[in-house]
């Protein structure tokens, strides 16, 4: 019997170890492959969001290049709209720029103002903190306007990429297929054609239906926002409703520019608190109106591995994985759910009410 408990218990740490092992080497390669996986899964969200629209398609009478052709154009045109709309916007925005310029001299002369007063800080001495600080800054331009260059530079190449490698992840998805049957050998190749079909439809569903709630989000931000008389009501609140993509965080980074620019406007705090409420009220309407109404089927990922999930990818991706590690613990989920051997996963993932299985 003692031999039998120690025979166990090494099988259960050499698993553990394994497990462990596989898991850091997973680790280590998303974070030093970042570079090549980040474009890769854009690349791999835009097909499975395109991939009904090019099968329905193809059902039609076009022929594969066609489809896929189409089905590009239809996210080149709807992104470039956007675009050219917030676009808009901010050059709006930007046209009242001086006006924002005195706003912003008034509100740091009454800065420093108090300071003087309340904390015996000198004018020369904020004068001689102002200069070191614009000094140091004026040191960093020149680096920053060369980091800022090249990123731009990379973002236009990918831009081109991205759809470019969606497209051919498209046209090879039958030979992708079959490497995923190699890979997966256990799994009988129409069920794991049918695991797959049924884990994109279910994705491309729920990303139509978030796509109308940013939608009615941008609606009622705008609204809201135009009510209360904050200036450019429409830019922060289609901004707001983009940021909002990121839970938890995305729509504190979205409330914050609308929250200054409405208390440099009307020097008034009662403006920012209005501004707090209006997005608070919208959020509620979001979670627990707007998302199950237009949402018909969630990726049903529970709120501590959404969390990490976020901080995973930030940590990993940077803003880049704080977006894409959301959908990707759902598809992991569509997955789990499909798949035997998989159900400590599917239950890890699963919502507050994961489905008993018999």
């Amino acid at each position: 019997m003692i031999a039998i408990g120690i025979f166990y218990s090494r099988s259960t740490m050499n698993k553990l170890l394994q497990y462990l092992l596989g898991f850091l080497s997973i680790i280590l390669l998303l974070y030093f492959g970042k570079d090549v996986l980040i474009p890769l899964s854009y690349s791999l969200l835009i097909a499975c969001i395109l991939y009904p629209v090019c099968k329905w398609l193809e059902q039609k009478g076009m022929s594969s290049i066609a489809a896929i052709t189409v089905s590009l154009l239809l996210v080149v045109v709807a992104g470039g709209g956007l675009l050219a709309f917030l676009i808009t916007q901010v050059l709006n925005f930007g046209g009242e720029w001086s006006q924002v310029q005195v706003k912003l001299m008034q509100t740091r002369e009454s800065i420093s103002l108090w300071l003087t007063e309340n904390l015996n800080i000198s004018l020369n001495s904020q004068q001689t903190w102002m200069s070191d600080l614009q000094s140091n800054y004026g040191n960093n331009v020149l680096p920053l306007l060369k980091t800022t260059a090249g990123n731009l530079s990379i973002l236009v190449v990918m831009l081109v990429l991205i759809p470019l490698m969606a497209g051919l992840m498209l046209y090879e998805r039958k030979r992708l297929m079959q490497v995923l049957h190699l890979w997966m050998p256990q799994l009988p190749l129409p069920e794991l054609r049918t695991i797959l079909s049924e884990t994109i439809t279910t994705y491309y569903r729920f990303i139509k239906g978030m796509l109308v709630v940013y939608l009615c989000v941008g609606i009622l931000n705008s609204v809201g926002l135009l009510l209360l008389g904050v200036p450019h009501a429409i830019l922060f609140g289609c901004l707001a409703a983009i940021l909002t993509f990121i839970p938890y965080v995305g729509i504190m980074i979205g409330a914050s520019l609308p929250i200054m620019v409405s208390w440099i406007t009307f020097d008034s705090i009662y403006y920012p608190l209005g501004v707090v409420a209006i997005f608070t009220f919208v959020q509620y309407l979001e979670a627990n109106v707007i998302f199950p109404w237009a949402v018909s089927s969630k990726l049903n990922v529970n709120t501590l591995m959404t969390i990490v999930a976020i901080l995973a990818g930030g940590v990993l991706w940077g803003s880049s994985g704080m977006i894409l590690f959301i959908p990707f613990i759902g598809i992991l989920k569509l997955i789990a759910d499909r798949i035997p051997g998989w159900e400590p996963i599917a239950l890890l993932l699963a919502g507050s009410e994961p489905k008993a299985k018999n």
